[in-house]
């Protein structure tokens, strides 16, 4: 495996992203949809220039590293590829929510190795490299660990939006809601690193891209927990996705989610 960047160059890129994103935050910032009349897929200057910020940082430093992000695509070729979302939750961003982050993900042989995410209204990151993973809030640095609540009339289980869902998955998705204590939405990334903090014991999305869970994936695996796609595999490109606490938990949700009881 190459020589993989420090957590101090993940925090500098993170630096970079909050200059961008923090100052347009609870501002009256221009919001474009990416897509025609029909479906609202919002954009604002804060995705686009957060993007641009963190792409020079990275191609000055790594220049052989490849570079995937929502808004500017794929850049570059090898072993070594960035994924980035400079706003993940632009819909909690464009209503004054804190939930949404700057999602910084690295792989190697398309396998996520670190992963940042940067919350500066509430001055929170959590981010994992080969030491583990970490948060730290206003200053004050601490461990991540999932929690083992045990079984899932105990968990927590949190989505973005029961209207997402469809079909089949829709079905599983309305069973495992109903095995478990508490179900909540609009969350976004913020709620899957809730998880990783052991506050939340299950997070499921029902259509992810890779730069919305590329990061994360790290963070997840590191303190403790699974994530991998509602099929049991790998989770970097996306598609319906399940984070689990523990292993355990992480059965008992997929069977449910994939044969609805």
């Amino acid at each position: 495996m190459p020589k993989l960047p420090s957590a101090d160059f993940l925090h500098r890129l993170a630096d970079i992203a909050d200059r961008e994103t923090l100052p347009r935050f609870r501002t009256d910032l221009a919001v474009d949809s990416k897509t025609g009349e029909g479906y609202f897929d919002p954009v604002t200057d804060a995705d686009r220039e957060a993007e641009i910020a963190i792409r020079a940082a990275i191609e000055a430093e790594y220049p052989d590293h490849a570079i995937l992000g929502e808004e500017l695509g794929l850049t570059g070729s090898g072993s070594c590829r960035w994924v980035l979302d400079p706003v993940d939750g632009t819909r909690p961003f464009i209503c004054g929510l804190p939930v949404w982050g700057t999602l910084i993900g690295l792989t190697v042989d398309g396998r996520a190795e670190q992963g940042m995410m940067t919350q500066p209204f509430t001055r929170e990151r959590f981010w994992a490299t080969a030491d583990g993973a970490w948060c730290e809030h206003a200053g004050k640095r601490q461990r991540l660990s999932t929690r083992d609540v045990g079984t899932l009339s105990r968990a927590i289980l949190h989505t973005t939006s029961p209207e997402l869902y469809h079909g089949e998955l829709k079905q599983g998705f309305d069973c495992l809601a109903a095995s478990v204590r508490m179900t909540r939405y609009g969350g976004d990334c913020y709620a899957t690193a809730m998880l990783a903090a052991g506050r939340i014991d299950l997070a499921v999305e029902p259509s992810l891209q890779p730069y919305d869970i590329v990061a994360l994936i790290p963070i997840i695996e590191k303190a403790g927990g699974v994530v991998t796609r509602i099929d049991g595999g790998r989770a970097e490109e996306g598609g319906p996705v399940l984070a689990s606490a523990t292993a355990g938990l992480h059965a008992q949700a997929l069977h449910l989610l994939n044969n609805g009881g």
